[in-house]
């Protein structure tokens, strides 16, 4: 495909999303400068000429509709079309080399965090602004889809090598003794209990993410996949009718073939300590995955892509529209609580969480939450604001 097919496809696309898939109402939008076509379309947005050039960081004002001289048509003083491609497409990796501890990029090495701009979806802004300028009737104020998703990093605390000696050494032989006997005794099994807390959801989509991993380095634990733990569990999360998805390697690998009888859905992915570079997402994209749902930062809750609904990805590299879609992660539980993340408490975690739920409601998007098993202990509040949010939604 030639890059000129590329770009048109990567525009069509574009405002389509931003229509929320109305195609029909795609023909009265014009992305052009040239003055002398604008009188063919309701509403113009002329481009602000990076688009396919140079990467550049985008006009974070607030875009305001004018009336072009002469004309019935109204004009997008802002390139929403590039902005929107550029948090879609996470275009501003490849401008901005800074890096975390663990080769993540950053909220705080955003321009969201230094707008403070993480809690408002601003794509989803330029939707609303396009709908209106175009006179269409308002998108429905309602949440599309909820995604109750679980990391499955570790099925229990105690029965392994090293958490057998974890817990002689910290002498705790009662917790010990119990787990050994009886794998639902161990305090990371906390699965039946998430399995009743997300059935109060109706309707919400359900995905635990499964490791398959070489289990060394910032992958450990690794439990078998044979071993009985991992039946008994697996049987637990399909019972209760629940999808299981790929959990990635910390380190940017993908198992060469997954067995059938794991019960994993290599469609759907999430990335380990949600790392994941632009390279790998396009090894996502060959490997067959087509829902990911890493698209969280680590360090702060939020919209990450600029928008509470699903969009498919664009290589900001190749400029390739792909097959991918990219699930926006709002929030989850260790980004909340952790001292070395936002270290809320309790009643500003709810808060938090609670204004990005009313916001994704505002645009007819998607909540995702991330909760880990081995959070939902007595060591975190997590047990109890957990069900709060539930409730919520």
């Amino acid at each position: 495909m030639g890059d000129s097919q590329r770009m048109k496809d990567v525009i069509e696309y574009i405002i389509s999303f931003l229509l929320h898939g109305h195609d029909d109402a795609a023909k009265y939008v014009g992305y052009t400068a040239d003055r002398s076509l604008w009188h063919n379309y309701k509403v113009v947005i002329p481009p602000c000429g990076h688009l396919g050039s140079k990467w550049v960081l985008p006009d974070m004002d607030s875009p305001h509709i004018t009336q072009a001289e002469g004309l019935e048509t109204l004009v997008i003083d802002k390139d929403i079309v590039y902005n929107t491609l550029f948090f879609i497409s996470r275009a501003e990796e490849l401008i901005n080399p800074q890096r975390d501890g663990h080769g993540r990029f950053a909220a705080r090495f955003s321009i969201l965090g230094k707008h403070n701009r993480m809690l408002i979806p601003i794509v989803d802004e330029y939707s609303d602004l396009l709908i209106k300028a175009l006179d269409m009737p308002p998108c429905e104020q309602r949440i599309s889809r909820i995604w109750l998703t679980h990391d499955v990093d570790a099925i229990s605390q105690y029965r392994s090598v090293r958490g057998t000696l974890g817990g002689l050494r910290r002498a705790e032989f009662r917790q010990l003794a119990s787990a050994w006997r009886n794998l639902k005794a161990d305090p990371a099994y906390t699965f039946p209990w998430l399995i009743r807390q997300d059935a109060a959801v109706a309707g919400a989509e359900r995905v635990y993410f499964v490791k398959l991993t070489g289990g060394k380095g910032f992958d450990y634990p690794q439990y078998s996949l044979s071993g009985s733990d991992y039946r008994q569990t697996r049987q637990l999360f399909l019972g209760s009718g629940a999808q299981l998805g790929l959990h990635s390697s910390y380190y940017g690998t993908l198992p060469s073939s997954v067995p059938q009888e794991t019960g994993i859905d290599i469609r759907l992915h999430r990335s380990h300590y949600l790392r994941c570079s632009i390279k790998q997402m396009q090894r996502l994209c060959d490997y067959g995955v087509t829902d990911d749902f890493t698209m969280g930062f680590a360090d702060a809750a939020g919209f990450r892509l600029q928008t509470s609904r699903p969009v498919r990805w664009i290589n900001p590299e190749t400029m390739q529209l792909t097959a991918l879609t990219l699930h926006p992660l709002i929030a989850m539980d260790a980004t909340l609580s952790a001292p070395h993340y936002m270290g809320l408490s309790e009643d500003e975690a709810y808060f938090l969480t609670e204004q990005l739920i009313r916001r994704t409601r505002l645009h007819n998007g998607d909540v995702t939450l991330l909760w880990h098993n081995s959070n939902i202990t007595t060591q975190t509040y997590h047990r109890s604001l957990y069900p709060k949010l539930l409730q919520l939604l």
